[in-house]
């Protein structure tokens, strides 16, 4: 195995006991008993916490902004996307052009999202009042995590480099805005426990 290679796994390593520690600090914080006498379920409540709850016309303001509730949804698509094709690269499987070409071209789709996100966040005075360099920094590293995917995947020469690339990745996320990656599923999971208990959600009509 190659020396980038190497690197990935090692950083990888990383950042599975530094995400394992942080998840296990949020599991102990949350263990409260709840006095409130439940009055729905619980698993339907976890379900619609990650399924229509994160509909844009549940979420707050979102539906108010459907162009840039769908660019930040193609634009998280693309980073699954990526790190499957992450997997793909690490284990050499051989795929036919077709896939090739549709793969890059959907990551590059992503990449203009997350580019596009990066401009509105710095052109409107609202989102940059609330914006930290951070916000900036995470934004341009995983906007390149997927371009770089996309040429690493038509020329595979530039497999190590992202290699590289995606270690130095999976050794930021626990440091930064992009720890939101490691909190998602046990946020929704407990706002569909605290809710689905109370009868909340999902919401009835």
């Amino acid at each position: 195995m190659s020396i980038p290679a190497w690197f990935l796994m090692v950083c990888f390593g990383i950042f599975l006991a530094v995400s394992t520690f942080i998840l296990g600090q949020v599991v102990r914080a949350a263990k409260t008993y709840d006095f409130a006498a439940p009055k729905g379920k619980l698993l339907t409540g976890v379900l619609y916490s990650l399924t229509g709850a994160m509909s844009p016309f549940k979420k707050e303001s979102a539906y108010l902004h459907l162009p840039a509730y769908t660019m930040g949804v193609l634009y998280h698509l693309g980073i699954f996307f990526s790190f499957f094709w992450l997997l793909l690269h690490f284990f050499k499987v051989a795929t036919p052009p077709p896939v090739k070409y549709g793969s890059a071209s959907a990551l590059l789709v992503a990449t203009l999202c997350g580019i596009i996100i990066l401009i509105k966040r710095i052109l409107n005075p609202q989102l940059r009042y609330f914006s930290c360099p951070d916000d900036y920094f995470s934004n341009i590293l995983v906007t390149g995590f997927l371009a770089l995917n996309a040429v690493s995947i038509l020329y595979s020469p530039m497999i190590p480099v992202f290699f590289v690339y995606s270690g130095i990745l999976f050794l930021y996320i626990p440091l930064g805005k992009l720890r939101h990656a490691i909190y998602f599923v046990t946020t929704r999971i407990y706002l569909g426990l605290f809710y689905g208990r109370r009868g909340v959600w999902p919401l009835r009509r």
